[in-house]
């Protein structure tokens, strides 16, 4: 047995001296390197590396420690005499015959090794590369099949005639910080590791973005140095103003959000850090960003507010998650009112770790949550295990925080403004920013005052079959959203369709989402042509005014 476990670790061992040898001369080093090798005489057979680490064998038994040789490969009753020393003796009990392999037997070794094959079900393993096939729905008219791939570029004649209306397009999308790819690594064990080298996700990221030609891009997970190096200058070489948050913690990602110079001006740019040092509850260094804009061209239309976070993910803190959101409701509330009273349409993206229909879900949407009873684990509906049912507390942030339970600020809050008009504006009016005095008693009721819809429906229409943004070695769920503010009139009862009849945002299209089974086929996400855990979601608005 210890002769075996030297051949399997690719050693042989010496009888005159102490010390293990590689078994094989230098030329054959080439095994294990997607190649099929012709032995000219059984002395040849070796490899350059220890076969228990070779997990794969293509068209073999995954579990298996060492390679497995069938007939159609050599007999299996030979003995390599290159193994063992001219003194034989204490091999007497081996029977192998190395005249059955003789120099025209193939022996085929894949370059790649699956650790994880193993553990996914047949369902998951590699497929072909392919490229994802996604669609774009337009939603004007309702019309559900008026449908192109996307990269065909005609619109409605009829909404490009109409000079009133303002129309942009707004991309949300969790690029995958590369750090956290590598500190997470077991998520990403499907995919050959070429695939998550940064130098090959880049230039793939950045081809998606241009092909998709957003006019905002709400960009998640974005490195502060490929941001500052790559990322920022590549964008604005596009036409593209940059304005980025880092975290607040040691992770040196963070969100941005970029928008057309072309179509857009900058009125203001308002950071949103989640981490406050003197409330325990928010230890967590998620941050938000939120950007007034004002259309060019269109001296009548409304700014708009675009706001991008990236909220925690753990599935047991509910708590957590809900008070980051609160907080950054108050902002979008603070930099969504305006002079006259009115507030203007906003747009809220990111990655908020929560599935469709879970209580932070429907918050959102539908403006009030009572989470009297509900356990901490349930807030986001991620959590499947027993753990994390402790009850939320009543009320879930300390009033120092200064946020009443309306989402909005009891303080007065500064409206940070970074333009020249600064100067034009008095002291008093900046602080007229929106603020509400908290009078109500302790309630378990959350509410905010937008009127906010999906962009997506969440399941097919036809099958009912969940739509996924994420799709790693662990979970394929829906994270991703874009919001948009919107009086809401439900065509056919189904999510994703409510439009604005009076003014506001009206929704044209979306970039169709995909399924788990879907992503599958070309092996998750990372992959060759996709170069994040998360698909771009897009979509298509007209600003009525």
């Amino acid at each position: 047995m210890e002769a075996w476990r030297c051949v399997r670790r690719g050693y042989s061992r010496c009888a005159v001296r102490r010390g293990r040898y590689p078994m094989l001369p230098y030329h054959l080093q080439s095994l294990g390197r997607d190649r099929i090798t012709s032995w000219d005489i059984s002395q040849r057979f070796c490899w350059n590396r220890h076969i228990s680490s070779c997990m794969r064998w293509p068209g073999n038994y995954s579990w298996a420690p060492y390679p497995y040789f069938s007939s159609q490969h050599c007999s299996l009753n030979w003995r390599p005499p290159c193994l063992f020393l001219p003194n034989r003796s204490q091999f007497q009990y081996w029977n192998w015959r190395p005249d059955n392999f003789t120099h025209t037997s193939l022996f085929h070794l894949s370059s790649y090794i699956m650790n994880s094959e193993e553990d996914k079900p047949a369902s998951k393993r590699r497929k072909s590369q392919g490229v994802i096939k996604r669609h774009w729905e337009s939603l004007n008219h309702h019309n559900k099949e008026n449908m192109k791939i996307l990269g065909d570029k005609r619109v409605d004649q009829k909404y490009k005639d109409e000079k009133e209306k303002f129309e942009f397009s707004v991309m949300s999308y969790n690029i995958l910080s590369q750090d956290l790819l590598e500190d997470n690594s077991y998520l990403y064990r499907h995919c050959r590791k070429s695939v998550l080298i940064w130098g090959f996700r880049f230039p793939n990221i950045l081809r998606e973005i241009k092909h998709m030609d957003a006019d905002i891009l709400c960009l998640q997970e974005v490195q502060e140095d490929h941001y500052r190096k790559e990322i920022k200058p590549n964008l604005e070489s596009l036409g593209y103003h940059c304005e980025y948050k880092m975290r607040t913690g040691r992770k040196p990602d963070g969100c941005a959000i970029c928008f057309k110079c072309s179509k857009f001006t900058l009125l203001s740019a308002n950071p949103v850090e989640f981490y406050r040092r003197d409330i325990p509850l928010l230890d967590r260094d998620n941050v938000g960003l939120v950007l007034l804009l004002q259309p060019k061209f269109h001296c009548t239309a409304s700014p708009i507010c675009v706001a991008n976070t990236h909220l925690l993910y753990n599935p047991r803190r509910g708590d957590i998650k809900l008070t980051q959101l609160a907080m950054l409701l108050a902002e979008i509330s603070s930099v969504a009112h305006q002079k006259d009273g009115t507030v203007c349409p906003i747009i809220i993206c990111g990655d908020f770790n929560s599935v469709p229909g879970s209580p932070l879900y429907s918050f959102i949407k539908e403006g009030k949550l009572n989470y009297e009873g509900l356990a901490i684990g349930k807030v986001s509906g991620q959590e499947q295990s027993p753990r994390g049912q402790r009850i939320l507390s009543i009320p879930i942030w300390p009033p120092s925080l200064g946020i009443s339970q309306n989402c909005v600020y009891e303080i007065p809050q500064v409206t940070r403004v970074e333009k020249a008009e600064e100067d034009d504006m008095t002291q008093k009016q900046l602080e007229k920013t929106e603020v509400l005095i908290a009078t109500e008693k302790l309630s378990s009721n959350l509410h905010h005052h937008f009127s906010l819809s999906s962009v997506y429906s969440h399941y097919l229409p036809n099958t009912g079959i969940p739509e996924v943004t994420t799709c790693h070695s662990k979970n394929a769920v829906t994270v991703d959203y874009i919001f948009y503010s919107t009086e809401k009139e439900s065509i056919n009862s189904q999510q994703g369709t409510e439009v604005a009849l009076v003014g506001g945002l009206k929704l044209l299209g979306r970039l169709s989402l995909l399924t788990e089974e879907d992503l599958w086929t070309v092996n998750g996400l990372p992959n060759e042509n996709n170069s994040s855990d998360h698909l771009p979601l897009l979509a298509k608005f007209t600003l009525e005014h």
